[in-house]
Protein backbone atom coordinates (compact mmCIF):
# COMPACT_ATOMS: atom_id res chain seq x y z
CA UNK A 1 0.00 0.00 0.00
CA UNK A 2 2.77 2.46 0.91
CA UNK A 3 4.64 1.84 -2.33
CA UNK A 4 1.52 2.79 -4.32
CA UNK A 5 1.06 5.90 -2.20
CA UNK A 6 4.74 6.78 -2.60
CA UNK A 7 4.49 6.43 -6.37
CA UNK A 8 1.30 8.46 -6.35
CA UNK A 9 2.86 11.19 -4.26
CA UNK A 10 5.88 11.35 -6.60
CA UNK A 11 3.65 11.62 -9.67
CA UNK A 12 1.53 14.21 -7.88
CA UNK A 13 4.51 16.43 -7.00
CA UNK A 14 5.90 16.27 -10.52
CA UNK A 15 2.48 16.80 -12.09
CA UNK A 16 1.63 19.76 -9.89
CA UNK A 17 4.98 21.46 -10.52
CA UNK A 18 4.55 20.97 -14.27
CA UNK A 19 0.99 22.25 -14.01
CA UNK A 20 2.04 25.44 -12.23
CA UNK A 21 4.85 26.03 -14.75
CA UNK A 22 2.53 25.41 -17.70
CA UNK A 23 -0.11 27.76 -16.29
CA UNK A 24 2.30 30.56 -15.43
CA UNK A 25 4.55 30.64 -18.49
CA UNK A 26 3.84 32.29 -21.81
CA UNK A 27 5.00 29.70 -24.33
CA UNK A 28 1.76 27.92 -25.23
CA UNK A 29 1.96 28.91 -28.89
CA UNK A 30 4.69 30.26 -31.16
CA UNK A 31 4.11 31.98 -34.48
CA UNK A 32 5.54 34.44 -36.97
CA UNK A 33 4.01 37.89 -37.09
CA UNK A 34 5.29 40.43 -39.62
CA UNK A 35 8.49 38.45 -40.12
CA UNK A 36 9.44 38.22 -36.43
CA UNK A 37 8.85 35.45 -33.94
CA UNK A 38 6.15 35.83 -31.32
CA UNK A 39 4.74 33.60 -28.59
CA UNK A 40 1.80 33.69 -26.26
CA UNK A 41 0.57 32.09 -23.09
CA UNK A 42 -2.53 32.34 -20.97
CA UNK A 43 -1.51 35.63 -19.36
CA UNK A 44 0.90 37.39 -21.78
CA UNK A 45 1.96 37.53 -25.39
CA UNK A 46 5.42 38.51 -26.57
CA UNK A 47 6.44 40.11 -29.85
CA UNK A 48 10.18 39.82 -30.28
CA UNK A 49 11.63 40.55 -26.85
CA UNK A 50 8.81 42.78 -25.60
CA UNK A 51 5.91 41.19 -23.67
CA UNK A 52 2.39 42.54 -23.09
CA UNK A 53 -0.44 41.46 -20.79
CA UNK A 54 -3.46 39.78 -22.36
CA UNK A 55 -6.01 42.48 -21.58
CA UNK A 56 -8.74 41.19 -23.87
CA UNK A 57 -11.43 39.20 -22.11
CA UNK A 58 -11.76 36.38 -24.61
CA UNK A 59 -13.93 33.49 -23.44
CA UNK A 60 -11.60 30.64 -24.38
CA UNK A 61 -8.63 32.22 -22.59
CA UNK A 62 -10.75 32.81 -19.51
CA UNK A 63 -12.07 29.25 -19.59
CA UNK A 64 -8.59 27.80 -20.07
CA UNK A 65 -7.20 29.93 -17.25
CA UNK A 66 -10.05 28.98 -14.91
CA UNK A 67 -9.74 25.25 -15.59
CA UNK A 68 -5.96 25.35 -15.16
CA UNK A 69 -6.28 27.19 -11.83
CA UNK A 70 -8.94 24.72 -10.65
CA UNK A 71 -6.68 21.83 -11.62
CA UNK A 72 -3.78 23.30 -9.63
CA UNK A 73 -6.07 23.68 -6.59
CA UNK A 74 -7.35 20.09 -6.91
CA UNK A 75 -3.84 18.70 -7.35
CA UNK A 76 -2.60 20.65 -4.31
CA UNK A 77 -5.53 19.34 -2.25
CA UNK A 78 -4.72 15.85 -3.48
CA UNK A 79 -1.10 16.22 -2.36
CA UNK A 80 -2.22 17.31 1.10
CA UNK A 81 -4.62 14.36 1.34
CA UNK A 82 -1.91 12.08 -0.04
CA UNK A 83 0.55 13.15 2.65
CA UNK A 84 -2.12 12.72 5.32
CA UNK A 85 -2.81 9.22 3.97
CA UNK A 86 0.55 8.11 5.35
CA UNK A 87 -0.71 8.81 8.88
CA UNK A 88 -2.18 5.68 10.44
CA UNK A 89 -4.89 7.32 12.54
CA UNK A 90 -8.03 7.64 10.40
CA UNK A 91 -9.90 10.85 11.09
CA UNK A 92 -13.06 9.50 9.48
CA UNK A 93 -13.95 5.83 9.38
CA UNK A 94 -16.17 6.23 6.31
CA UNK A 95 -13.78 8.40 4.29
CA UNK A 96 -10.50 6.94 3.12
CA UNK A 97 -7.64 9.38 2.59
CA UNK A 98 -6.07 7.46 -0.32
CA UNK A 99 -9.49 7.30 -1.99
CA UNK A 100 -10.04 11.03 -1.45
CA UNK A 101 -6.57 11.84 -2.81
CA UNK A 102 -7.25 9.68 -5.87
CA UNK A 103 -10.54 11.47 -6.51
CA UNK A 104 -8.82 14.86 -6.24
CA UNK A 105 -6.16 13.82 -8.76
CA UNK A 106 -8.76 12.49 -11.19
CA UNK A 107 -10.69 15.75 -10.82
CA UNK A 108 -7.50 17.68 -11.51
CA UNK A 109 -6.94 15.51 -14.59
CA UNK A 110 -10.45 16.30 -15.82
CA UNK A 111 -9.89 20.05 -15.40
CA UNK A 112 -6.57 19.88 -17.26
CA UNK A 113 -8.23 17.92 -20.06
CA UNK A 114 -11.01 20.51 -20.34
CA UNK A 115 -8.52 23.41 -20.39
CA UNK A 116 -6.29 21.80 -23.01
CA UNK A 117 -9.24 20.71 -25.15
CA UNK A 118 -10.67 24.23 -25.20
CA UNK A 119 -7.29 25.78 -25.97
CA UNK A 120 -6.51 23.20 -28.67
CA UNK A 121 -9.88 23.52 -30.34
CA UNK A 122 -9.83 27.29 -30.56
CA UNK A 123 -6.15 27.45 -31.52
CA UNK A 124 -6.47 24.94 -34.35
CA UNK A 125 -9.72 26.31 -35.78
CA UNK A 126 -9.25 30.04 -35.29
CA UNK A 127 -5.67 31.04 -34.56
CA UNK A 128 -4.18 28.40 -36.86
CA UNK A 129 -5.88 30.06 -39.81
CA UNK A 130 -4.90 33.54 -38.65
CA UNK A 131 -1.19 32.74 -38.31
CA UNK A 132 0.13 30.63 -41.17
CA UNK A 133 3.40 29.58 -39.55
CA UNK A 134 2.55 28.52 -35.99
CA UNK A 135 3.05 25.65 -33.56
CA UNK A 136 2.27 24.65 -30.00
CA UNK A 137 5.16 25.29 -27.65
CA UNK A 138 6.67 23.82 -24.50
CA UNK A 139 4.24 25.28 -21.94
CA UNK A 140 1.36 23.60 -23.76
CA UNK A 141 3.28 20.32 -23.89
CA UNK A 142 3.99 20.55 -20.15
CA UNK A 143 0.23 20.77 -19.65
CA UNK A 144 -0.23 17.40 -21.40
CA UNK A 145 2.59 15.83 -19.37
CA UNK A 146 0.99 17.19 -16.17
CA UNK A 147 -2.28 15.59 -17.27
CA UNK A 148 -0.56 12.21 -17.49
CA UNK A 149 1.21 12.63 -14.16
CA UNK A 150 -1.96 13.58 -12.27
CA UNK A 151 -3.80 10.69 -13.90
CA UNK A 152 -1.08 8.26 -12.78
CA UNK A 153 -1.12 9.80 -9.29
CA UNK A 154 -4.87 9.17 -9.08
CA UNK A 155 -4.39 5.62 -10.35
CA UNK A 156 -1.69 4.89 -7.77
CA UNK A 157 -3.84 6.22 -4.94
CA UNK A 158 -6.83 4.18 -6.08
CA UNK A 159 -4.61 1.07 -6.16
CA UNK A 160 -3.43 1.88 -2.62
CA UNK A 161 -7.05 2.25 -1.54
CA UNK A 162 -8.05 -1.09 -3.11
CA UNK A 163 -5.05 -2.83 -1.55
CA UNK A 164 -5.90 -1.41 1.88
CA UNK A 165 -9.55 -2.43 1.52
CA UNK A 166 -8.58 -5.97 0.49
CA UNK A 167 -6.25 -6.26 3.48
CA UNK A 168 -8.91 -4.87 5.81
CA UNK A 169 -11.54 -7.33 4.55
CA UNK A 170 -9.22 -10.34 4.81
CA UNK A 171 -8.23 -9.76 8.45
CA UNK A 172 -10.55 -11.37 11.02
CA UNK A 173 -12.45 -9.05 13.29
Amino acid sequence: MYSFMGGGLFCAWVGTILLVVATATDHWMQYRLSGSFAHQGLWRYCLGSKCYLQTESIAYWNATRAFMILSVLCATSGIILGILAFAQQPAFTRLSRPFSAGIMFFTSTLFILLALAIYTGVTVTFLGRRFGDWRFSWSYILGWVALLMTFFAGTFYMCAYRMHECQRMSTPR
